[in-house]
C-alpha cells in the first residue's frame, strides 16, 4: 500500500497497516475510557501556591484523598479507578510535594488544609468525605475546620489512632536528628520501619527511593510541624472545633486509643486490617478498598 503526498511519501506493507489500525482502535478505546476524567489541574492555595490535582468519576459524596509525609497523589493509584464508578474522586499533591509549588518557608498542617480547601473550591465540591493517610490525617482535620458544612466525615488511613499520644521532646528530637544529619539515609531508615517484610520488594524499594528523594527542607518542616501538634496536644484540641464523625483504617501495628479518641471526637470507629503495615492502601489494596467502602458507609448521609 502506498501512502503518498505531503508528510507520508513512503510504502507501507499490509501487515503494518493492520498493526496501525489495531493501535488506532486501542488509542480510541483508551480515550473513551478516560473521557469522563479531567486532565491534571492547578488550584491556587490561600498563599498563592499552585496545587496540582486530578479528578475522576462522578457521584456524591466526593472522596478527597490526601497523601502522607513525603508522598504524593500517586500513592492512591489503587483507589482512583476503584471508587470513581460511584464517587467523584479527587487526588492532590500538597504544597512542596509532587507537582505542586514549593515556595513556602513553613509547611504547616494549617497551610496544607488550605491546599485541600483550594482544590475543593476550584471544583465546587460541597459534599465530601476527606481521606488522609499518615500525616494526611492531621491535614484533613485542618481542612475540615475550614470547611465545616462541606465535609460529612473524616477517614484516616493508619493515622489518628491515638490523638492523646504523649510524645516527648526527647523522642521527637531522636526522630528528627538522623534526618537533619543525612536526609536520604535517615529517611530510608525512618520509612523502612513502617514497611512489612512481606511487602513486595519492588514496591518496598520504590517507596524507600521515592520518599528519601523528597526535598529535605519541605520534609523536615512538615515533620516538625505535624509532630509539634502532638507535643502541644493540639491534635486532640482541634476536635473541639471539628465536630465530625471519624473512622480510621489501621494496620494492627500500633495500639488504638478508643477511649481517648472518643473523649475528643464527635464519634470514632476503627477498622483494623491484620498483618498490614503503614502503606496498606498500596500493598493490601483489595482488603483496603473493601475497608474504605465500609468506612464510607459508616459515615452519615447528607
Amino acid at each position: 500500500m502506498n501512502i503518498s503526498g505531503g508528510l507520508f511519501p513512503w510504502r507501507v506493507s499490509g501487515s503494518l497497516v493492520g498493526l496501525m489500525l489495531a493501535f488506532a482502535l486501542l488509542v480510541s478505546a483508551a480515550g473513551e475510557a478516560f473521557a469522563g476524567n479531567d486532565w491534571p489541574k492547578m488550584a491556587s492555595s490561600a498563599d498563592g501556591t499552585a496545587i496540582s490535582y486530578e479528578t475522576y468519576g462522578t457521584g456524591t459524596p466526593a472522596l478527597v484523598f490526601v497523601h502522607g509525609w513525603s508522598c504524593d497523589a500517586r500513592y492512591w493509584r489503587q483507589q482512583t479507578a476503584h471508587f470513581a464508578d460511584r464517587h467523584r474522586v479527587v487526588v492532590l499533591d500538597l504544597a512542596g510535594h509532587g507537582h505542586s509549588g514549593s515556595g513556602r518557608t513553613r509547611y504547616t498542617m494549617a497551610s496544607f488544609g488550605e491546599d485541600v480547601r483550594a482544590v475543593m473550591d476550584a471544583e465546587g465540591i460541597e459534599d465530601a468525605i476527606l481521606v488522609g493517610h499518615s500525616m494526611g490525617g492531621s491535614v484533613i482535620v485542618e481542612a475540615a475546620r475550614l470547611l465545616p458544612k462541606r465535609v460529612r466525615g473524616l477517614i484516616g488511613v493508619d493515622t489518628l489512632e491515638n490523638i492523646e499520644y504523649p510524645l516527648t521532646r526527647e523522642a521527637f528530637y531522636g526522630m528528627v536528628a538522623p534526618l537533619e544529619q543525612d536526609f536520604p539515609a535517615g529517611a530510608r531508615e525512618f520509612v523502612a520501619q513502617m514497611i512489612s517484610p512481606q511487602t513486595d520488594p519492588r514496591l518496598r524499594d520504590w517507596i524507600l527511593a521515592d520518599m528519601s528523594a523528597a526535598p529535605p527542607a519541605v520534609a523536615l518542616s512538615a515533620l516538625r510541624e505535624t509532630m509539634q501538634q502532638y507535643l502541644t496536644g493540639e491534635v486532640a484540641k482541634i476536635f473541639e472545633e471539628v465536630r465530625l464523625p471519624v473512622v480510621t483504617i489501621n494496620a494492627d501495628v500500633w495500639p488504638i486509643n478508643y477511649e481517648g479518641n472518643r473523649r475528643h471526637m464527635l464519634s470514632y470507629e476503627a477498622i483494623v486490617i491484620e498483618g498490614a503495615d503503614h502503606f496498606l492502601m498500596m500493598n493490601r489494596p483489595g482488603e483496603f478498598n473493601a475497608a474504605l467502602k465500609k468506612a464510607v458507609g459508616m459515615l452519615p448521609g447528607p
